[in-house]
């Protein structure tokens, strides 16, 4: 018989075709099993409930030890979709405090997945935020009547003090964008919301804990996985000591009442601040709660900007707090010395120019100029040195070292402060000038009011406070900070290390004192207080929107400087009208813990005086 080769052949083929489909199953099934994690964590998410476990978030405190932020328990309604069965709504919403459309809302946001992006049925979800503890106590004593709910502890934060907002900041739910940048967060959490609680959301915020639950076939918890073998502890954050005196910070807010403005002060010889003041400003403890979203609407909306913080971010002219620069600058370049002095008749007149100045004496050297403030003293130093070709060539180049002075001094970039949002202020270039009158077709006649703090000069009041910080300690500064220290941990060099700017400082001795004899004797008389001696300069900056805003700079000890301040008020008037006054009360405050007999009358004024300001044409 003979044999048949195809037969044979095709037995081979539908033997190999079947291996190779035996094949196809055993690869696909060590992909499903070993390599895809999805059935598992399907399977996982059936056998087990992972509840996360929220840490405490680092407490606050100010430099005298005293607590600011604490925490306080919250408590989050959760569900696994799947699990839930029918249930009385009715009751439900009594006991947690909601109408039945917003539970009917709230099931519907929820499996949105454009509002909820990570929904799943299997998966527990946040269905009500933030229940007082009343709600929550009623809820988990009726807990057993909803299956499928429960319930999640979580922190907020609470404030001590009715100060400080914009300093101490908030916390809010993350967004998806904060999800996207750290993978730290989920969906519900919360995260740092301005000030310190958003520049140090990493050391205060700490790690979050696992418990893992199991549950039987019907989804009942039935306790802890192997005891609790495999649950992750939660670490708590990390607490922050400030730089703050909540105290003297509660002072000054209370003398910026009714008015617009900032004030800052810093001890100068590190650098912390010890108060910041945005005014108006908000109470904290109304972006804690259920009502945050409300809150917060209303606070976005208001006309006086209570979320802008003035201190950090307003952008003024600086007006005649901004003489020491110019004095220093002077000096340092060699455009005056001590004797030189120049005429003023009542003010600077030039070709035509006029710059108008009060009556005093005539002429002036740097000292007492800086005693009277003196307009046109400043005004023909600027010219002498921007139109000094024979010395820099151009008007341009002498600008551009001129602004480099300024800008080694703090001003017209950000001086690095431990806060969100810090502004630059504005100091112009040449080619600015350049831009606008033409390349060599301008000189200081042209730019003349930028000698006296005006024009397009802008500085923040944290830059001029700053300025009077690196006065007192006569030539150098530390970067203003409000963190003075971080629990375990070392706070960054850049908040230890001095910071020298191009002028010599023996020339800050010169300037400190003509400020000082602004107090003995000249446009800061009021900041003169019993036996302390004090150095400062008065600031009347014109606003083309409105009344001159009102400044002031100062600081004390004049020996042994332990404060440097910077008030600053808009609509003001003149210097002397409030950012003396103020400024000098918040030194002597901070120095001897209260306000002399003899000055108890300009407490009160500024207590007790509102300035009007119009709402804003929309």
């Amino acid at each position: 018989m003979r044999k048949n080769y195809d037969l044979e052949k095709r037995k081979y083929v539908i033997g190999g075709f079947i291996l190779l489909i035996a094949l196809i199953y055993l690869v696909r099934l060590f992909d499903l099993q070993i390599q895809d994690s999805k059935y598992k964590r399907s399977a996982d998410t059936n056998a087990f409930l992972k509840k996360t476990v929220y840490p405490s978030r680092g407490l606050i405190y100010d430099r005298n030890g005293e607590l600011v932020v604490y925490n306080q328990p919250a408590y989050d309604v959760m569900l696994i979709p799947r699990d839930v069965e029918p249930f009385d709504t009715a009751d439900f919403c009594r006991t947690i405090n909601i109408t039945e459309e917003q539970l009917v809302k709230r099931f519907a946001d929820m499996k949105d997945k454009r509002l909820n992006p990570g929904y799943s049925s299997y998966t527990p979800q946040r269905l009500i935020s933030q229940l007082s503890s009343q709600d929550y106590g009623r809820l988990q004593e009726k807990l057993y009547r909803f299956p499928g709910f429960f319930i999640q502890k979580r922190i907020l934060r609470q404030y001590n003090h009715p100060t400080a907002a914009n300093v101490l900041g908030n916390i809010r739910e993350v967004s998806a964008d904060d999800i996207e940048r750290d993978d730290y967060y989920t969906a519900g959490d919360y995260t740092g919301d301005l000030g310190v609680e958003k520049s140090y959301e990493p050391y205060l915020r700490g790690h979050k804990g696992v418990e893992i639950l199991i549950r039987d076939a019907r989804g009942r918890i039935q306790g802890r996985y192997e005891n609790g073998a495999h649950d992750v502890d939660p670490v708590s954050g990390l607490d922050l000591r400030l730089s703050l005196d909540i105290k003297l910070q509660e002072y000054a807010e209370s003398l910026m009442v009714g008015k617009r403005g900032a004030v800052v002060a810093i001890e100068p010889a590190t650098g912390e601040i010890l108060c910041m003041v945005s005014t108006p400003s908000y109470d904290p403890r109304r972006l804690v709660g259920r009502q945050r979203g409300e809150n917060y609407r209303q606070l976005v909306n208001d006309e006086s900007w209570p979320l802008f913080d003035r201190a950090l971010m307003g952008a003024y002219p600086p007006g005649s707090t901004f003489k020491p620069t110019q004095g220093l600058i002077f000096l340092q370049e060699g455009i005056i010395n001590l004797q030189t002095a120049y005429p003023c008749s009542h003010g600077y007149i030039n070709g035509g120019l006029r710059v108008g100045c009060h009556a005093h004496g005539s002429p002036l050297p740097l000292k007492p100029a800086l005693q009277t403030s003196c307009n046109a003293f400043f005004c023909w130093g600027f010219k002498a040195m921007i139109d000094r070709r024979s010395k820099y060539g151009t008007s341009a180049n002498a600008f551009e070292i001129w602004k480099h002075h300024l800008v080694s001094m703090g001003y017209g970039y950000k001086l690095g402060v431990d806060l969100p949002g810090e502004g630059r202020g504005f100091i112009p270039n040449d080619k600015f000038y350049n831009k606008f009158y033409g390349e060599g077709r301008w000189s200081a006649n042209t730019i003349i009011s930028v000698a006296i703090g005006q024009g397009e000069i802008m500085a923040t009041p944290l830059q001029i406070a700053n300025l009077c910080a690196t006065i007192a300690n006569r030539g150098w500064f530390i970067t203003p900070h409000v963190v003075k220290q971080i629990q375990d941990t070392i706070i960054d060099s850049k908040y230890t290390e001095r910071r020298y700017p191009t002028i010599d400082a023996h020339w800050y001795e010169d300037v400190a004192e003509g400020m000082h004899m602004a107090v003995t004797g000249g446009t800061c008389r009021r900041a003169a207080m019993p036996g302390i001696e004090a150095a400062g300069k008065t600031g009347t900056a014109q606003n083309p929107h409105g009344k001159d805003h009102s400044a002031f700079m100062g600081f004390a000890p004049f020996d042994e400087p332990k404060i440097a301040v910077c008030a600053y008020i808009e609509n003001g008037g003149w210097g002397a009208t409030f950012g003396v006054p103020i400024g000098s009360l918040i030194m002597e405050k901070y120095l001897t813990g209260q306000i002399s007999q003899s000055r108890k009358y300009m407490e009160d004024q500024m207590l007790n005086t509102s300035l009007y300001y119009a709402s804003p044409k929309k």
